[in-house]
């Protein structure tokens, strides 16, 4: 018998980005975390909060600027406690991180 794994269209990147996330409708208002991995198309972000798969939420970078409405697709308890939720990604605009050509240079001498 063949064991066979299935792979993402895209590769996620690890990357600890900043974000807040919005729109758990059982218990209101933003909460402040972390990604683990990033792509174009989804993310994995750490929450105290539990989400159901399919739930919508708003996800935006604190540094940088990027914005998305996103797709629980699904929601892993963690042993540490909290959760670790998979996002897929509707219309995302900006970058993860802040573009370097927009960071000021150094001061004249």
């Amino acid at each position: 018998m063949k064991v066979y794994a299935i792979q993402r269209a895209e590769k996620r990147i690890p990357m600890d980005v900043a974000v807040q996330i919005a729109g758990n409708g059982s218990i209101p208002g933003t909460e402040m975390t972390f990604t683990e991995d990033v792509s174009r198309r989804g993310a994995r972000v750490l929450t105290a909060r539990r989400w159901k798969i399919n739930d919508r939420l708003h996800v935006a970078s604190l540094a940088g600027n990027f914005q998305s409405a996103a797709r629980v697709a699904y929601c892993q308890p963690l042993h540490s406690g909290g959760f670790a939720i998979g996002l897929e990604l509707a219309q995302p605009t900006g970058h993860w991180v802040m573009d370097p050509a927009s960071e000021p240079g150094p001061a004249a001498a």
